[in-house]
């Protein structure tokens, strides 16, 4: 009913699919980012790519946005927690206590 759109707008959809693959990742493993430019949608920010850090998180496997967004199709995949020291975002001159935590897809990360 048009009265009942907006509640279930509300509550979202899951987004966690079942394993497929094993994780290429796990929690400890260094990672860098990719460096990437594409056309549509990607969750990816622009600041992070190329950059160093850890995975603190495996989230288990979730629509891949990227593909979504396009109408290309879920293409579930692992998702990640990731934490970034603040001078590898920000730069050295950044101050040195701060960090960054991003949840970022499998297709993003590359093992160091």
């Amino acid at each position: 009913k048009a009265e009942d759109v907006a509640a279930a707008l509300a509550k979202g959809g899951p987004v966690e699919r079942p394993e497929t693959t094993p994780a290429a990742f796990k929690v400890g493993d260094r990672i860098r980012t990719k460096v990437m430019h594409p056309e549509g949608h990607t969750r990816l920010p622009r600041y992070a790519r190329g950059c160093e850090g850890v995975i603190e998180a495996v989230h288990g496997v979730h629509v891949f946005p990227d593909t979504n967004a396009r109408g290309d199709g879920e293409q579930p995949t692992w998702l990640y927690g990731v934490a970034f020291k603040g001078t590898d975002i920000w730069g050295p001159d950044s101050d040195p206590k701060l960090s960054l935590r991003l949840d970022l897809w499998e297709p993003y990360l590359d093992r160091l």
